[in-house]
């Protein structure tokens, strides 16, 4: 039997950016929700925001053993940074970028996609967790 692919979806926001600041994500596997989280940040900016949602996912997913997983994300960069395609300059998301590249070769499947906040269910999260 086959491990099922699970979808993460995950969204960091920023009021200010920097400001105040949230992370949530959904995990789901064929259209059902398994667990969902968020997490209030304090002050950041949404980068770091975007990376802690990630973060916070994938060892959640980690957690109950889910082995193949794709990532869905409304950051452009932070699908291009885990795609290889950009280069991580800021030197406050090394450490944060590394964090999730660990995380992800820990998979079996791992794969990142950008969608439009408009469609990543995550975004709500997000946005309560920063307190708007």
């Amino acid at each position: 039997m086959t491990s099922p692919t699970f979808v993460l979806e995950t969204d960091g926001s920023s009021k200010g950016n920097p400001g105040r600041a949230g992370a949530g994500y959904i995990l789901s596997v064929d259209g059902r929700v398994v667990v969902q989280g968020k997490r209030h940040l304090g002050i950041t900016t949404n980068n770091v925001a975007e990376y802690a949602a990630m973060i916070m996912g994938l060892e959640k997913a980690r957690e109950l053993g889910v082995t193949k997983i794709v990532v869905i994300t409304d950051s452009l960069l932070l699908a291009k940074q885990m795609g290889g395609s950009y280069k991580v300059r800021q030197p406050h998301l090394r450490s944060l970028h590394k964090r999730c590249v660990d995380l992800a070769s820990k998979f079996d499947s791992f794969e990142i996609r950008y969608m439009p906040s408009e469609q990543n269910r995550a975004h709500l999260l997000a946005e309560q967790a920063a307190g708007t």
